[in-house]
């Protein structure tokens, strides 16, 4: 079998690469970024993606990110706070994409840092080097579509703009955040505000453009109208730590690849799943559907068998997430989320539980 191209060096991107380079057949991975970059995300490690990590032979923990265990879910006045079912980590994309890239690496994978892909034409990736080697394509460049391969934005929520900012808290704050991961609702959008590795505080929210729009269409103005949330407010005591924060906007959340598109394209990551960013479990589900692929492709499995084996192990999940999402919008879902959460709070945990990636298919692609 010729080598498989592996297009991104995200963590969908680096799980495959690090599992085909331990099955024997290492890949070629493109990644357009030279060095450490940070992305859009909210930083959330699950238990989910910890074991997938283990299972790669990733050792997480030496990265020293923090620890989550309490979920605390805001609206104006009202909270309602539950103990996760499980120990997670606030770990920044810029250190774990990075370790894993490094990682592959030392298993055999080729991984190319600094060469972008343009397009793919007639099965073979065209990159900023020329063309490169024929062989099976896995497509991994995240929230960003390649050109020429979009996602099918058809019943997604795609008018979101998404903003990442990281800051210096007070120890006060510090200790106040300390293993928890707080959701914020707000008028036209939701905020998450947690502990990363080093100290830091990780704010990652999404707005709809409309909203956005209201408020000016500034983040200054957007951060300011954000700290009079309750929620939000211990922020302003908080020192920002990006000149500008990073932005991204119209990524389709709630999307699906369907096995029968892309005949010859394995989609990853989130070109295959796009799960709302508040459920914390996207990067679990990058990371599998990276080790899942791998394996299916090395046991000479079709794309189309692989696409469809992982929609049935995250479609439950993502459309529920996307439901939850959709309820929030409203001033009177967000009442009633915060309500019935508030009244049975053991619900948080349920909800966080259903909107992870499950044991069974976590045990089948580590067996």
């Amino acid at each position: 079998m010729s080598r498989a191209l592996i297009i991104g060096g995200g963590l969908a991107g680096g799980a495959a690469a690090a599992r085909l380079a331990s099955l024997g057949q290492p890949p070629l991975l493109l990644e357009r970024e030279e060095g450490p970059h940070h992305k859009i995300c909210g930083e959330f490690l699950s238990v989910e993606a910890g074991s997938t990590l283990a299972g790669l032979g990733f050792d997480v923990t030496r990265l020293g990110g923090a620890r989550i265990d309490t979920m605390r879910l805001h609206a104006g006045h009202r909270s309602a706070a539950a103990q996760l079912p499980f120990v997670a980590t606030g770990l920044t994309r810029h250190s774990l994409d990075d370790a894993l890239l490094d990682h592959a690496t030392r298993l055999g994978a080729d991984v190319q840092r600094g060469t972008s892909v343009r397009h793919i034409a007639n099965g073979r990736a065209i990159t900023s080097q020329g063309e490169a080697p024929a062989g099976p394509l896995l497509l991994a460049t995240g929230k960003h579509d390649l050109r020429g391969q979009p996602r099918n934005a058809a019943g997604t929520i795609n008018d979101l703009i998404g903003f990442k900012q990281f800051f210096r808290a007070p120890a006060a704050l510090r200790t106040a955040l300390a293993g928890a991961v707080e959701i914020t609702l707000f008028k036209g959008g939701y905020a998450g505000l947690q502990s990363v590795e080093n100290g830091r505080l990780n704010l990652c929210l999404l707005i709809s453009r409309a909203r956005f729009r209201e408020l000016g269409g500034s983040w200054e103005t957007l951060l300011a109208t954000l700290l009079r949330e309750p929620g939000l407010a211990p922020l302003a005591e908080a020192e920002a730590l990006l000149p500008r924060p990073i932005s991204i906007g119209a990524v389709p959340y709630g999307f699906l690849a369907r096995p029968s598109a892309d005949a010859g394209l394995y989609r990853l990551g989130d070109q295959a799943a796009v799960i709302p960013s508040f459920c914390g479990d996207g990067m679990a589900m990058a990371l599998h559907s990276g080790r899942l692929a791998a394996n299916m492709l090395a046991a000479g499995a079709a794309p189309a068998a692989y696409q469809a084996r992982l929609r049935r192990d995250v479609a439950r999940q993502v459309r529920l997430a996307t439901t939850l999402q959709r309820l929030s919008e409203t001033r009177l879902g967000r009442f009633a989320l915060i309500a019935g959460l508030t009244a049975v709070p053991a619900a948080l945990t349920t909800l966080a539980r259903w909107t992870r990636v499950n044991d069974a298919a976590l045990a089948r692609v580590q067996a």
